[in-house]
């Protein structure tokens, strides 16, 4: 069968018109029910709507750490290579490496089999204070079973959230991280530009019983969006997390077509590993208490410590885009970057 062929036997499976995929992103057919909203956050006036595609902008978030954890500090925009679609960029690197404020939305699982992880969620709330170390921080938390709950508006305090992370309420059957993801997202929209916006993923890998959200929009909406998502996830195969640290990029396909198939096939088998990927974020696995609370504050770390780098791309091609981050000079360091953009049809 022909690569066209693939793609429209792929498109009569998924159920979507092309044209109208090709220009999916906020706006989606399907959206989640209304839910509780947030107040404004501090300093705030009005709700705040940031795309990374701004201005045609492109914002990827670039962590460069060595084998031994450390992360490599001091480098400017001459030290990276970023490639849109294989072809390299004139890019920026911003200057003000962890003094933005944070705001953090954590999700945690509540629904399926997460109850057999609920003493370790009574612990998480002191390991957030890295995340707030800036006072102007704020984090909110959302519970999801078949669909999300806003359990506690945005806070500086994590003690705020003490008493709901040790005595949660045992969802149902669901886990919709797909429409949680959906949720999330939109709440930290609404804050401040000049945040940080941050999404702290805890729960499982795949995705069961989202209604309103499907794997495309989710990858078109996450591709707009200057979120990054943290995920620490209930333990799969240590194999597949070995793989994401020797991945740094080079095998990606550059083809739009392919490259989206393959990743709303990633999406089904473990979408919190594939949209912490593709923000630029990180997927960590736990089993123990230890590495649960370690992960976290990893997590915390890294955030804050990553290289903002922003382009302006010189495609203007609609649809999903595929990036490579490099740096010049070869510090035998591990490269987590965003690994894709979407670029609507009217930018």
């Amino acid at each position: 069968m022909t690569q066209t062929g693939r793609w429209n036997l792929w498109m009569r499976w998924a159920g979507f018109v092309p044209a109208a995929f090709l220009t999916a992103s906020l706006t989606v057919a399907q959206q989640l029910p209304p839910a509780e909203e947030p107040l404004p956050m501090p300093g705030s006036n009005a709700p705040v709507t940031t795309i990374t595609v701004r201005s045609h902008e492109v914002l990827v978030p670039t962590l460069v750490e060595k084998r031994g954890g450390d992360v490599v500090y001091g480098l400017r925009a001459k030290d990276f290579i970023v490639e849109d679609n294989g072809v390299r960029q004139k890019l920026h690197v911003q200057e003000e490496l962890d003094s933005a404020p944070v705001a953090l939305v954590v999700a945690v699982e509540q629904g399926r089999a997460s109850g057999l992880e609920f003493d370790k969620f009574a612990k998480l709330s002191p390991l957030l204070d890295s995340f707030l170390a800036d006072h102007r921080s704020q984090v909110a938390l959302v519970g999801f079973d078949s669909m999300p709950h806003l359990l506690h508006d945005f806070t500086h305090s994590s003690d705020d959230l003490t008493q709901i992370l040790k005595q949660p309420d045992q969802g149902d059957g669901g886990d919709a991280i797909l429409d949680t993801i959906s949720y999330a997202t939109d709440l930290l929209q609404g804050t401040p530009k000049e945040y940080r916006r941050v999404l702290l993923l805890i729960g499982e890998q795949r995705d069961h019983g989202s209604k309103h959200t499907k794997e495309a929009e989710l990858i078109a909406k996450i591709g707009q969006t200057d979120v990054l998502v943290l995920s620490v996830a209930f333990s799969p195969a240590k194999a597949e997390f070995a793989h994401d640290l020797r991945d740094n990029g080079d095998n990606r396909t550059l083809n739009m077509i392919n490259t989206l198939w393959m990743l709303v096939q990633a999406f089904k088998k473990n979408v919190s590993k594939e949209v912490a990927r593709m923000s630029g974020g990180e997927y960590l696995t736990f089993g123990s208490d230890k590495s649960f609370e370690q992960h976290v504050l990893d997590a915390a770390k890294h955030t804050r410590n990553r290289y903002l780098i922003t382009f302006s791309p010189t495609d203007s091609t609609p649809g999903l885009h595929t990036l490579k981050v490099t740096t010049v000079e070869d510090y035998g360091a591990r490269i987590v970057a965003r690994a894709h953009y979407w670029r609507a049809e009217d930018q």
